[in-house]
């Protein structure tokens, strides 16, 4: 077989930013985070000793080079007005019993109708600072997406800006349930010896004063008067006319009400839910990353999302979900009932699970076929990540076995290439941030804290005072970015936005040159390589990945099935000779006579560890 393998080496060409791309390409913005350039970084410091991010920080400069790395969605993370221990004139502090950290945990919203006035130059004019952003972020065509908390609400929750439709106002609250009330309230005969609610503190269990005479259930259905420090007992779980300690909705007990359903004919909560979204669609705001969407009942899910692209039939719908999470109110997968009730794209947390036990030695390569269910017709409605804030960074020491930024290139190009679905970044991983040390609430857990007032040591020398250049970043931070932007726009091409996927590695359990290592039996463990064509233009990507941290593989053969070559639309008695070239920046081309592809398949020579390729065929 004829090969050529250069060196593996990063292109220096420059690539054209992808125009409005087919699938999703979201970037995880923290609003705290992303523009504040003060470098103190105090643990546990204030906004004044640590600074904090504003919407202004996100200026045209920021949003075209976003643009240019490939994004056409940007989730806002962490906008609505969340319980805080920052006052203003305007804005009193919230009791430090229901604050985690400084700044607070952005999913404690104290007002679904406000935004966080930490983001404002001039707080008293933060709704027309958030509409500035988002008309500037409209002018590059960029989509803004923001948070929806359907499950909870902060202890502290009510609104200013719409007192009329704050939560509870007009609740039975010697009832633990009822269909029009908003929460769950707690008995004489539930956990914890009744009234007063009583909440954890570093000197134990204290009273609440707002809940001494009742107490209700934390966003976590915690029923209990003294949730522990590990519950979400800052927040109050809501109540959508559905009872959640009998499992999933059932019509023999409480019907829920249908899709078509008036306004007026279904629980308040829901009616108040859909006053907060029409709200924030009418401000302009194109779409909406759900919070913990499966503790919901789906008959909600399947008229609001209904209700939703009746104002605008393009709004946008992301959940994060666990189906294994005893919560869900579905009995069967409740990934596929949200897909279902009208939801654009679920959490594929499976397959960033499997990916990173398979790099920390748990799980194999061969696992990800498995966990992606590349057979189901979910597949291709998954929103894939390497990184989010619930997760630890890529680059961080104690996780990932220490690889360092550079395991993201296998890890991405492997979850970025699987599907049709979104694809997202988050802020900071582009650029290998580490999130070492202690910042405060959650200590050193290799997570970059929501709760606390930071900045991002390596976003910060790319934002470069507000300059979004990059030219404070280290060459291989720089390197990485470039990675980065080249695959969001391979990701942006015909094989990758409406094309099919043909995994490899079941073929090659038994082929013992399929980057197999010393006592391993079976090959799969570290090398991970699938197909993906689009019928119609006939574009076709072959896709390598070694995900070893730290072993190169030498002498690699990749067979392709008879059918996979059939599957590719190859004309072998037509076309002598097959040309693989990669297309994420190394100069890796392999050209091979048709003839010999099935005897000998795919040969490389070397691979180094943390390496993914993209070879489209030609």
């Amino acid at each position: 077989m004829k090969h050529l393998l250069l060196a593996m080496i990063l292109m220096t060409g420059t690539l054209a930013a992808v125009e409005n791309p087919a699938r999703p390409h979201i970037y995880q913005l923290m609003v705290r985070h992303f523009g504040n350039i003060d470098e103190s970084r105090m643990p546990h410091g204030t906004m004044a000793e640590n600074g904090c991010g504003k919407f202004d920080d996100i200026n045209d400069a920021a949003l075209e080079s976003l643009k240019d790395l490939g994004i056409s969605h940007i989730w806002l993370t962490g906008v609505l007005e969340q319980a805080s221990s920052t006052s203003y004139p305007n804005r009193s502090a919230d009791n430090p019993m229901l604050v985690k950290g400084k700044a607070g945990s952005p999913y404690a919203i104290r007002d679904y109708f406000d935004v966080c006035p930490d983001y404002a130059t001039d707080p008293d004019n933060r709704l027309d600072e958030f509409r500035a952003l988002l008309k500037r972020m409209h002018k590059y065509k960029l989509k803004a997406v923001i948070d929806f908390v359907p499950n909870h609400v902060a202890r502290s929750y009510s609104s200013d800006v719409r007192p009329e439709l704050s939560f509870g106002k007009d609740d039975d609250t010697a009832q633990f349930y009822t269909p029009d009330n908003n929460f769950f309230y707690l008995g004489d005969l539930h956990q914890g010896g009744g009234a007063p609610l009583r909440l954890p503190t570093k000197n134990g269990a204290i009273p609440y004063p707002p809940e001494s005479k009742f107490g209700r259930v934390t966003g976590n259905n915690v029923i209990s008067w003294t949730p522990s420090i590990n519950d979400w007992f800052e927040t109050i779980k809501l109540n959508y006319g559905h009872n959640f300690t009998v499992g999933p909705p059932r019509d023999d007990l409480h019907p829920l009400p249908k899709e078509n359903t008036k306004l007026d004919e279904t629980p308040n909560t829901w009616r108040k839910m859909d006053a907060i979204l029409g709200y924030w669609q009418e401000m302009g705001v194109d779409g909406f990353r759900v919070d913990m969407a499966h503790m919901v009942p789906m008959h909600y899910w399947k008229w609001q999302t209904k209700r939703c692209r009746d104002r605008d039939a393009d709004v946008f719908f992301m959940a994060e979900a666990y189906d294994d999470d005893p919560s869900k109110l579905v009995d069967g997968n409740v990934l596929d009932a949200l897909i279902d009730s009208g939801f654009d794209a679920v959490y594929d947390d499976p397959s960033y699970d499997t990916i990173k036990h398979t790099v920390e030695g748990e799980k194999w390569a061969n696992d990800i076929d498995g966990a992606a269910n590349v057979f189901s017709p979910r597949f291709h409605k998954s929103l894939r990540y390497a990184e989010n804030h619930d997760e630890v960074r890529l680059a961080s020491k104690q996780n990932w076995t220490g690889a360092g930024m550079g395991i993201g290139r296998p890890v991405s190009a492997i979850l970025f290439g699987l599907g049709r679905g979104p694809i997202m970044l988050y802020n900071g991983q582009e650029v290998g941030e580490k999130a070492d040390g202690a910042e405060g609430f959650s200590g050193d857990d290799g997570r970059s804290s929501i709760f606390d007032y930071w900045s991002l040591p390596s976003l910060t020398r790319w934002v470069n005072d507000h300059q979004y250049d990059g030219a404070r970043l280290t060459k291989a931070q720089k390197d990485l970015r470039a990675y980065y932007r080249r695959l969001l726009k391979v990701c942006a091409e015909p094989a990758f936005t409406r094309g099919d996927f043909y995994g490899l590695n079941h073929a090659n359990k038994d082929n013992e040159q399929y980057g197999r290592l010393s006592r391993e039996t079976v090959s799969g463990r570290w090398l991970y390589c699938f197909l993906r064509r689009d019928s119609k233009s006939g574009q076709a990507f072959l896709v390598i990945a070694n995900i070893h941290p730290s072993k190169d593989m030498k002498g690699i053969r990749i067979m392709l099935p008879e059918d996979a070559v059939q599957w590719l639309g190859i004309d072998l008695e037509h076309k002598n000779q097959l040309t693989f070239a990669d297309q994420l920046g190394s100069k890796l081309k392999i050209v091979t006579a048709s003839d010999r592809l099935f005897s000998e398949g795919i040969e490389i020579e070397r691979f180094p560890a943390k390496t993914a390729v993209y070879l489209k065929l030609y």
